[in-house]
């Protein structure tokens, strides 16, 4: 299924240390996380982006270390989908527990902030116009969508667990 959202275009090895700096770890809610991301990048990110909007970032995008809160103020800030050429996979492996779709699409990804952009997770393809190619990503592996739809790893578990005692 397609979804649109507005691109936002962001360099290279972006660690969480710029993704969600340590003045705000003790931020309890994904919404209070989501008022500071990518601050340590620049301050001026959090108030950019609006729910729906898809990031597009270069390759090692969240490295550094293992905090859980990177991809939570991501997900807080209203973040649709992280696309990059490749993810650290403390982060990766974050987000998806958590609910926030990546999507890994080989080709680095530059453009003029706030265009349209589309993006299909389920099938891990980005089309960047309405006329444009459809660029093929790495489709996420079936358990990911699994837990990708159920909102992340713990909504998956609870609703394998109920399903499997009214068997």
């Amino acid at each position: 299924m397609w979804h649109q959202g507005r691109a936002w275009f962001i360099g290279a090895d972006i660690d969480t240390d710029q993704i969600m700096p340590t003045p705000y770890l003790a931020l309890k809610t994904n919404e209070e996380l989501g008022r500071h991301v990518l601050s340590g990048n620049d301050p001026a990110w959090p108030a950019r982006f609006q729910p729906g909007d898809v990031l597009l970032a270069g390759p090692n995008f969240g490295c550094g270390s293992s905090r859980e809160h990177a991809p939570r103020g991501l997900k807080g800030a209203g973040i649709a989908c992280v696309i990059a050429p490749s993810f650290a996979r403390i982060f990766y492996r974050n987000a998806i527990n958590i609910g926030l779709p990546l999507l890994i699409l080989p080709e680095v990804q530059t453009g003029q902030a706030e265009e349209p952009v589309w993006i299909d997770v389920e099938a891990g393809q980005v089309r960047r116009r309405t006329d444009g190619p459809v660029l093929q990503g790495t489709r996420p592996p079936q358990i990911i969508r699994d837990i990708l739809a159920h909102g992340g790893l713990m909504s998956y578990v609870k609703a394998r667990a109920a399903a499997a005692q009214t068997a």
